[in-house]
């Protein structure tokens, strides 16, 4: 079998992860493949700098152009990020007759659609396992393993810089500011965090599940999105002293015709896997109507881990030019023309369990005044929690509800922040807990 040659674009630190599999790993991948991933060019804007490997002479490059148009290049590999220029690069490389691999979640996430109809125009593929898990195989395991699954549902933990802050908060009893410089300081979160923190990361990740899962194309823009900057380190202490963890939660959830696909805070009970995740890794349970509930967990992000599923990708399509083939696999796990257009639930038609913290005067009868409103809107309430930690003469007054509907839970925290009783307008944190839901006598 002839060598399969690579090109690759952005030198950052994936794509060093990436040439350090190549050069270290060779002799284990040529004996698994029976053939050579050969790495023929590398672009990069610096390409001075000392990545710590010894990169051949001549290998390196700062034109993008010549690495797409070398006529001996099989597979490009894109890990610049971004939409601009990573966009044109991929396509300009799918046009020119080269499979491609990305870890390119933002970009798949919102272009993704144009991206895999520009492959199959071109008949090539574009894997891109590493956009989701770092190194979960996550990609692979919905699109080929569990195909025969319809998913219930698909809940993740999808940022690691999120979870960790979390894990911080919940374990050190820091505050959001302290836990958040932290994680910058050990490389897990970005000078600017901007994309971790609001949650929108995790809802690109969600939006390529979503279509994989259940066949619904540009997902994106439908996420209801909410990050952690504005949880608060009495919150996750009233969490634990319910039996609870909060975590960053991506959720995919199957409705029939509908999906539910949103990204939030979220307490989950101590006795769940997903509880136990803890510090900057990854992990997403599956449950599907056949295999039942399945986790995958470990690193989902950093160099070689996310390397990793990249050089995979890599092996896959190596294989898939070997044997003269393309498009084996659908890209996003569905042949075309769907027997089902599903569409995505918009936030205030959920129904969950809810936590809900109200800052309000300690005085006979406030209580049931809030109780009446909940009531009203057929929030039912399954705890109560009322402590004397008196600020300015308010206390925290924390309820946790039945399954109630968004639009419901909206409005009456309206009507409860305009009590002249209540300080402050009153936190709302979504819950998970399969027990609540089942138990309906609950007191």
């Amino acid at each position: 079998m002839r060598d399969i040659k690579i090109g690759l674009l952005g030198l950052g630190t994936i794509g060093t992860g990436v040439v350090k599999t190549l050069l270290n790993n060779k002799e284990v991948l040529d004996q698994r493949l029976g053939f050579s991933l050969v790495l023929k060019k590398i672009a990069d804007l610096d390409i001075t700098t000392d990545r710590g490997i010894d990169i051949p002479s001549g290998m390196l490059t700062t034109d993008v152009a010549s690495v797409i148009k070398d006529p001996e290049i099989d597979i490009i590999v894109e890990l610049i990020g971004g939409i601009k220029p990573a966009k044109q690069f991929i396509i300009n490389a799918l046009r020119s007759g080269k499979h491609v691999v990305t870890a390119n979640k933002a970009l798949l996430a919102s272009y993704g659609e144009e991206l895999f109809d520009e492959a199959k125009i071109n008949k090539r593929d574009l894997y891109f396992e590493a956009a989701v898990g770092g190194g979960i195989p996550i990609i692979k395991t919905l699109r080929e393993a569990l195909i025969s699954n319809n998913y219930t549902f698909i809940y993740g933990i999808l940022n690691g810089t999120c979870n960790y802050i979390l894990t911080e908060m919940t374990e050190n009893e820091s505050a959001f500011g302290s836990a958040l410089k932290k994680a910058q300081d050990l490389g897990y979160a970005e000078a600017d965090p901007t994309l971790d923190i609001d949650g929108t990361d995790s809802a690109h990740k969600l939006a390529i599940i979503v279509s994989m899962a259940y066949g619904i194309r540009a997902a994106m823009n439908k996420i209801y999105v909410e990050g952690i900057s504005e949880i608060d380190p009495l919150d996750i202490a009233f969490a634990k002293e319910l039996g609870y963890k909060v975590k960053l939660l991506a959720l995919a959830i199957d409705r029939g015709k509908q999906v539910e696909a949103r990204v939030h805070p979220t307490l989950i009970p101590f006795n769940y896997l997903l509880s136990k995740v803890d510090g900057a890794f990854n992990a997403v349970y599956v449950r599907g109507d056949i295999v039942d509930s399945t986790l995958y967990y470990g690193r989902g992000a950093g160099m070689m881990p996310t390397a990793s599923a990249v050089v995979g990708d890599i092996a896959d399509i190596g294989r898939n030019v070997q044997s003269g083939i393309y498009g084996r696999i659908p890209y996003l796990g569905y042949r075309d023309n769907l027997p089902m257009k599903r569409e995505i639930i918009p936030i205030e038609d959920i129904t969950s369990n809810y936590y809900l913290r109200i800052n309000a005067i300690d005085r006979p009868g406030v209580l049931a005044k809030i109780s009446g409103v909940l009531g009203k809107r057929n929030i039912s309430i399954v705890s109560v929690i009322q402590k004397g930690r008196k600020q300015k003469g308010f206390v925290p007054v924390v309820i946790l509800t039945h399954e109630a509907k968004e639009s419901n839970i909206k409005a009456a925290i309206k009507e409860i922040a305009s009590f002249k009783e209540v300080h402050e307008r009153p936190v709302v944190i979504r819950v998970e807990n399969k027990d609540i839901k089942d138990n309906k006598n609950a007191t």
